[in-house]
């Protein structure tokens, strides 16, 4: 009797112990459901088109001319530029165009330098390179031997004579030489049928100049509380504004706007959104052309083409620049556990090993100064020799819940969900499971591909987005005037900078 009450009791378990087991299985396959940008991508048949969505001219504050800067963007691989001078809509390489107060009151001031320089029909660079410029169905389209830069059309910055609307914009007719705030420029551009993002936060919201993570967008902060809602507003309230440049130029400006992104996108996954990034020069000078650009996955070199693929988020910002101290910490860790003491870790660890010094240096003094140790992947000449990473193809297995993304020239993928670091894995092709890490992952899932020439981020993958109830979010806009905030609690945390 007591066998048999036994074997009963060790049935009953093991048959709880298989259902518990199926019950979870079926759980973690159907816990995600993932929004893949890319999903509409043929990845056998898509073009990368290298692009340069903010660069400026002597048309502006730029140092260099339109034919040196198309020069220096032919020579380090571009294939569509827009040229995004304060103020002044882009129409033409071809020929000078009326830009009138804004190039007068610039070179007046000394932030213009030099004759303007345009291309004409014909002609050659500085290297001796001969080209043509062709009009191609609509397009205006730089022709170098076997090679073509796109222009893109209607490029332009539109904070004309105010700090107050950091802003490019492509493909709409849109300025006012006026003072403006942000959400003049966006809901210009929008309503006229162009696309544009929030540039380099970091410079207008004084996050650049905090010295540690944790206090940089902190949205206890009512400086950063306000910026965080106004500029989600704005992407959330016009469509045409896609979202914002996460990493530009040296990424001085831009290395805690990592943590703003992600900031709106666990706000976006509340609301069955998703908000896009970039990432750009923003470049003067001709070293600074290549510190970053997007990829941009589309059929063709058109500015429709490329229109419509930024407009899906068919993206792939990518930057040979890392200012951020905790990202560089996670990679040189990262970089030692998978792959030993290389020359690229001491290299990093050095990086970082200066970087808490000079930190440290900044504490005791009370310094309002930016730090300024980072990775970088180029010369002091703006060219590189390393081989930048690239993405190859992606693949959501939404019944499987993973994501595998094939690359080359690469040697990590760091996974970040819901602000947090969640995993990094060997760029080796493998699939990432994400019911692995289900306990961590909510909202969204993004990755970020580093290598030895730089760093490539993809666009978020939204998580179970149909569970959502999608709204408009309010925000507070106090206009022209706004950017004192961040003025001001710049310095009262410098006072308050007690560690």
């Amino acid at each position: 009797m007591k066998k048999q009450l036994k074997k009963a009791v060790c049935i009953v378990i093991s048959a709880a112990m298989i259902l518990a087991a199926l019950t979870v299985g079926a759980f973690a396959a159907d816990s995600f459901t993932i929004t893949d940008p890319y999903k509409n991508i043929d990845w056998d048949t898509v073009n990368s088109y290298k692009t340069a969505l903010h660069s400026h001219t002597n048309a502006s504050d730029g140092d260099i001319t339109l034919r040196q800067s198309l020069q220096r963007h032919l020579e380090t691989g571009y294939d569509a530029v827009a040229i995004t001078d304060h103020g002044i809509v882009n129409y033409s390489w071809e020929k000078p165009v009326k830009i009138g107060f804004i190039h007068s009151a610039l070179k007046m001031l000394g932030r213009s330098k030099g004759d303007l320089d345009y291309l004409g029909t014909s002609g050659s660079f500085e290297s001796g390179e001969k080209y043509t410029l062709t009009n191609e169905n609509g397009d205006d389209v730089l022709v170098i031997g076997d090679r073509k830069i796109l222009r893109i059309p209607y490029g332009i910055e539109q904070n004309a004579v105010t700090v107050n609307a950091h802003v490019c914009s492509w493909f709409a007719d849109y300025h006012k030489n006026l003072p403006v705030d942000y959400e003049d420029a966006v809901r210009g551009a929008t309503k006229n049928g162009g696309l544009c993002v929030i540039n380099h936060p970091g410079e207008y919201t004084q996050a650049r100049y905090e010295l540690f993570s944790e206090d940089a967008y902190d949205l206890g902060n009512f400086a950063y509380r306000y910026y965080f809602n106004k500029f989600y507003g704005l992407i959330d309230k016009y469509d045409g504004c896609l979202g914002i440049d996460i990493n530009s130029k040296g990424d001085d400006r831009t290395r805690y706007d990592r943590k703003l992104w992600d900031e709106m996108l666990i706000k976006a996954a509340e609301n069955g959104k998703t908000v896009y990034s970039i990432a750009t020069s923003d470049a003067h000078q001709l070293d600074k052309i290549d510190t970053g650009s997007t990829v941009i996955l589309a059929k063709e070199l058109t500015s429709e083409s490329i229109k419509n693929a930024m407009k899906n988020g068919e993206m792939l910002p990518q930057s040979t620049c890392i200012s951020n101290y905790d990202e560089l910490v996670s990679i040189t860790e990262a970089i030692r556990s998978l792959y030993g003491e290389t020359d690229l870790y001491k290299e990093l660890s050095d990086i970082t090993e200066r970087y808490a010094a000079e930190r440290l240096e900044k504490v005791k003094s009370k310094s309002t100064s930016n730090v300024g140790i980072r990775y970088r992947a180029l010369d002091d000449e703006g060219y590189s020799d390393r081989t930048r990473p690239a993405v190859n193809s992606i693949t959501v297995d939404d019944a499987e819940n993973t994501i595998k993304i094939e690359t080359e020239n690469s040697l990590l993928i760091r996974w970040i969900s819901n602000g947090k670091l969640v995993a990094t894995t060997k760029a080796d092709g493998s699939a990432f499971d994400l019911d692995d890490f289900a306990d961590e992952i909510k909202g969204y899932i993004r990755a970020e591909i580093f290598g030895e020439g730089g760093i490539v981020y993809t666009e978020a993958f939204m998580l179970n987005a149909e569970n959502t109830q999608p709204h408009k979010t309010s925000f507070i806009n106090f206009g022209f005037f706004d950017f004192i905030f961040g003025q001001v609690n710049r310095y009262i945390n410098v006072i308050k900078r007690v560690r």
